[in-house]
């Protein structure tokens, strides 16, 4: 089992930024990939962005590229999701998981094998 925790989301402006971090405990952070999902209301969820084991390889959805970046620090068991330039679409819960695969694609929420319980993110206009 892997226990993981979401924290940074908020309530700001269109064109502002927040930093999200999931700390991982339990089993060996390092062995898995991860990704951030998000969920708005009455949609499903989707993915966001996602990191490899050792952080060699990340992969983001097309409307977040260039504006959100994910990293990882193995030595902290943490993965962060770097927002800027955020768009009121980009109000959600954001939800970090670890991955069964990771491969550069649109990820489904299928491929999670553990969740976070999710940050609200709430951008105004």
């Amino acid at each position: 089992q892997v226990q993981l925790v979401e924290s940074g989301g908020g309530l700001v402006q269109a064109g502002g930024s927040l930093r999200l971090s999931c700390a991982a405990s339990g089993r060996t952070f390092s062995n898995y990939d991860m990704g951030w999902f998000r969920q708005a209301p009455g949609k499903e969820r989707e993915f966001v962005a996602a990191i490899k084991r050792k952080g060699e390889s990340t992969h983001y959805k097309d409307s977040v590229k260039g504006r959100f970046t994910i990293s990882r620090d193995n030595d902290k068991n943490t993965v962060y999701l770097r927002m800027n330039s955020l768009k009121p679409e980009d109000t959600a819960v954001y939800f970090c998981a670890a991955l069964r695969a990771y491969y550069t694609a649109t990820l489904p929420a299928s491929l999670a094998l553990y969740w976070g319980q999710g940050t609200q993110v709430t951008v105004s206009s």
